[in-house]
């Protein structure tokens, strides 16, 4: 089978994961925008990470047989520095217009300030500008709170509800998200957020409908097989190969398809050629190139 991994950041993860995730059978990633795990302190930080999400990691992904998307935006955890925030909000109108740019994205809430509002708000209003699809981090304290919050706003936005896909659900919160239109999202970690038999019931539960699954892997404690490892649980559980693919590969990508700029024809193993260069940087730094034939002629 093949996988999709709809919200994973890999410029944090190494080749090893790569190898290790072809191996598995992911064909496709997206990378949303996200924060270093200290504070962005210029704005000249925050160019060269965009360009880096659209350049060398889109090229790096592909010398495994990846296809890597991305979604931009400005991390809730950085909306609280408002001038900086400011000039993020002036850059990410052409980003957004990027041909590997698939959404806004993560926006939402970390501690549910007003700086936070205000920026969550911003960016939906660019998101129904630019008609792109977006991803909603809901916060890891008080996430029930934060969820209806979120709802809330997404609701006052005006903003097509089926061009929103809420992340990081739960027992608590999914049921708040089946009550609108928005697509649902869960992360799969190691020892917090969600773990394969708890997804495994909910998908029983509530059924396979806009529900995504996601390894959010970062630069912390985190897994880039667990959508592959969600799927193997499925299927261990009675769902069927058509079932799996529906929620492990179908689903993302059919949300984020939304954009025009991705789709279920679009996405599949590609190629290796580590003859070629970013740059003229190579992801082999002197090794010996893997070169493949197309798979898909």
């Amino acid at each position: 089978m093949q996988y999709f991994d709809p919200h994973i950041h890999m410029l944090s993860r190494t080749t090893d994961d790569y190898q290790n995730m072809a191996a598995a059978g992911i064909v496709g990633v997206i990378e949303p925008a996200f924060w270093l795990g200290q504070p962005r302190t210029q704005l000249g930080s925050f160019v060269d990470y965009f360009d880096t999400l659209i350049g060398w990691e889109h090229f790096r992904a592909s010398q495994f047989g990846i296809m890597h998307f991305c979604t931009m935006g400005l991390n809730p955890k950085e909306a609280n520095d408002v001038e900086l925030a400011e000039g993020v909000m002036k850059l990410l109108p052409r980003y957004c217009q990027k041909d590997n740019v698939v959404g806004v994205g993560e926006i939402g809430y970390d501690d549910m300030t007003p700086e936070e509002d205000r920026f969550l708000s911003e960016q939906l209003e660019l998101a129904k500008s630019l008609n792109l699809p977006v991803l909603i981090h809901t916060p890891h304290r008080d996430k029930v709170n934060g969820t209806k919050r979120t709802l809330d706003v997404i609701k006052e936005s005006g903003i097509n509800e089926e061009m929103v896909l809420v992340d990081h659900l739960n027992e608590q919160t999914l049921p708040l998200v089946l009550e609108t239109g928005c697509w649902r999202g869960h992360s799969i970690y190691p020892n917090t957020k969600m773990s394969e038999p708890r997804m495994v019931a909910l998908l029983q539960q509530y059924g396979l409908d806009k529900m995504i699954v996601n390894s959010a892997a970062d630069w912390g404690i985190s897994d880039p097989l667990k959508v592959p490892k969600t799927a193997q649980a499925m299927l261990e559980s009675g769902f069927s190969e058509a079932e799996v693919e529906l929620v492990t590969f179908k689903n993302p990508i059919n949300f984020f398809a939304q954009s025009g700029r991705i789709s279920l024809d679009m996405v599949r193993k590609t190629a290796i050629d580590q003859t070629k260069t970013f740059n003229d940087n190579r992801v082999t730094r002197g090794q010996e190139p893997v070169v493949e034939q197309d798979p898909n002629k």
